[in-house]
């Protein structure tokens, strides 16, 4: 919160400008030179008119008028220091007199933002004392002695964070902030300034890890983004291949500072392009924050129809790719404070952002929420030392939630930091990485695919995105406790599924090369989300998302026969897998025909154990050997 108070108590007690014509002082010389400074106060020469209040109260100390004057002034130009001893000089000259008694408030306020939280206690109990004239007053109060009595009980609860400047070699420049990484943590981007003026260029820059893990030097992301204006606070999503940035002239654009993407082919990066009115306004808007597969934005706006100065909004990209209009992300997040710099988790359900709005240590504090379905849960403080009294407004947390990195203001420099956080994760759902490339299965070239990415339990798609298309690459996001289906399917080709149930015993990250067959005579695929109930042919629930991609397929190759066949494993006789196999091959083929998939282009039959694709050694190979394929037949 402004000082405002501070300059209604300034224009309250002020000098005959203000409709005054007593002092607190007899010296002439004094006064005449307090009236001198209001003139140049008026004229906007603050300089000039310091150095008049100076020597007026040079000339006598306890002028009160003059170091209320002093401290107005100070404040204007952001000198809390200054601004702060002279508010001190008034309560040391009139401790006690209930008409300087809200400068106990302005002087609360400056101790909490100096982290002096028994001082500000005390200046606060001083007010409450002599009474306080109103009930906006009173909450001012309540909430500050709330924020001195969350701090102090805080800082009694460290947690053990180590900060350390990132490499030399990334800390090139005098200004460097707001750091992305991409979830493999290989890839780093930030902005960058060549000097600490707001008039000096700031572009988006890029690094990347070398073989042995060490970071290279940054460089120019790409000609088509940085300019010769201003590019910076950009998001990347998880596998690093589109990305959203703030510029703020030099651009086609909606309003003052918009925000533009840009998607990336192979090694280059696209022409961009403004994100449009559904997402920009004639406002301010920056600062995104796009989630892991690039379908969901988190930005900031300081446009109407918000709860504060600037809030967090969000727009949803469509399955047309087209961005939603953007909608305010609510109360449970935005306070009639600021929130800024959101950051949201590749697991798509941690969201952290800097607010002045909540319970906190000064200035602006790092938050966390997480998404409930559709619900954000009250914002909860990430802590001391994360958090101090000054202000901390950005944060960006690596896929597996150990690694922090953010940027630290001092000396005016801006430098990169990381820090790992205590043992165990910040986060309520950890996230691994799956990686990869698709090929052609018989000429093992790269193919740009169709990916989908299910959630079992509900029959949800998670993610839907492409490798790309000139080197096959996939990337994306597994959350952790989920058991997830993952399909990839083009055009011409057979669809491949896969299964992964992601738990504490995957580390980091799955790398799995995806071969899709060409739709031919004697090309099979493996269903591998098919799951029946133990020792039966009763399918369970959790195969409707498979079985939807079986009819998606023979819908969009209706001339295309198949055989659903079975498999079992070698436990139990041979009689009895051969039944077994064949009745689940029917089950398949049963819920097929009952969808209206024409019965003249589907058969089925059972194999039983008679065609393994490894030995049956162990539950993992057995595992392997039970299963439904689908055989092209013409």
């Amino acid at each position: 919160m402004r000082s405002i108070l501070l300059i209604g108590i300034f224009l309250y007690f002020s000098s005959p400008i203000f409709g005054q014509n007593n002092y607190s002082t007899d010296s002439k010389k004094a006064i005449k030179l307090y009236e001198d400074a209001e003139l140049l106060l008026r004229q906007r020469q603050f300089p000039e008119a310091i150095d008049k209040l100076n020597e007026a109260v040079e000339k006598d100390n306890n002028f009160i008028e003059a170091h209320l004057k002093l401290a107005f002034s100070f404040e204007l130009l952001r000198n809390t220091n200054a601004q702060q001893y002279h508010l001190e000089q008034v309560i040391r000259i009139v401790p006690n007199t209930t008409k300087y008694k809200n400068i106990y408030y302005s002087l609360g306020k400056l101790y909490f933002n100096q982290g002096e939280y028994m001082k500000s206690n005390a200046a606060l109990a001083k007010l409450e004392s002599m009474g306080i004239d109103n009930e906006r007053m009173r909450f001012d109060v309540n909430e500050l002695n709330k924020n001195n009595e969350f701090a102090m009980e805080g800082i009694k609860k460290p947690l053990e964070i180590h900060p350390s400047p990132l490499p030399q070699i990334l800390n090139a420049f005098p200004l460097q902030y707001f750091p992305v990484l991409t979830a493999d943590e290989k890839t780093i981007i930030y902005t960058s300034r060549e000097g600490v003026s707001f008039h000096d260029d700031e572009n988006i820059m890029i690094s990347e890890k070398d073989a042995e893990g060490n970071w290279e030097g940054p460089r120019s992301i790409s000609p088509n983004i940085n300019s010769q204006f201003n590019e910076g606070t950009c998001t990347i999503s998880a596998d690093g291949r589109t990305l959203i940035f703030t510029n703020c002239e030099g651009r086609k654009s909606v309003g003052g500072c918009d925000l533009y993407i840009t998607t990336k082919t192979g090694d280059d990066w696209s022409e961009p392009q403004n994100l449009g009115t559904a997402v920009n306004s004639r406002s301010w808007d920056s600062q995104p924050a796009l989630s892991a597969d690039g379908r969901t934005l988190y930005f900031v706006s300081d446009r109407g129809a918000g709860f504060g100065k600037r809030d967090i909004w969000m727009s949803q990209k469509d399955n047309s790719g087209r961005w939603l209009e953007a909608i305010n992300l609510g109360a449970g997040i935005n306070t009639r404070e600021d929130e800024v710099s959101p950051f949201i988790h590749v697991n798509g359900t941690s969201l952290f952002f800097a607010s002045k709005g909540y319970p906190g240590f000064g200035g602006f504090d790092l938050y966390k929420s997480e998404k409930k379905n559709t619900i954000w849960t009250e914002p909860k403080n990430l802590g001391y030392p994360i958090n101090t009294f000054e202000d901390q407004v950005s944060l960006f947390v690596s896929t597996n939630g150990k690694n922090g990195y953010y940027s630290f203001e001092a000396n005016g420099r801006s430098v990169l930091y990381g820090f790992e956080f205590p043992k165990g994760s910040i986060l309520d759902q950890n996230s691994i990485y799956i990686t990869g490339i698709v090929y052609d299965d018989e000429t093992k070239e790269p193919l740009d695919a169709n990916i989908e990415l299910y959630n079992l339990e509900n029959d949800e798609q998670i993610s839907l995105f492409t490798s790309d298309p000139v080197t096959g690459e996939y990337f994306s996001i597994l959350n952790e406790g989920i058991k997830i289906a993952l399909y990839v399917e083009r055009q011409g080709y057979l669809f491949e599924s896969q299964l992964f149930e992601i738990d504490d015993k995957i580390t980091n990250s799955i790398v799995k090369d995806i071969y899709l067959k060409p739709i031919k005579k004697g090309n099979s695929a493996r269903l591998n989300n098919i799951f029946f109930e133990f020792n039966s042919a009763n399918l369970t629930e959790d195969s409707k998302t498979e079985l939807s991609q079986i009819i998606r397929f023979l819908s969009n190759n209706p001339d295309t026969k198949i055989t659903i066949a079975g498999h079992t494993d070698d436990q139990g006789t041979e009689q009895y897998n051969m039944i077994l196999s064949e009745k689940r091959a029917k089950a398949v083929y049963d819920y097929l025909i009952n969808q209206d998939i024409n019965p003249d282009y589907l058969t089925y039959v059972g194999y039983g154990e008679s065609k393994p694709l490894v030995k049956n050694e162990d539950e993992e190979s057995r595992q392997i050997n039970r299963r439904i394929e689908f055989l092209i037949q013409e």
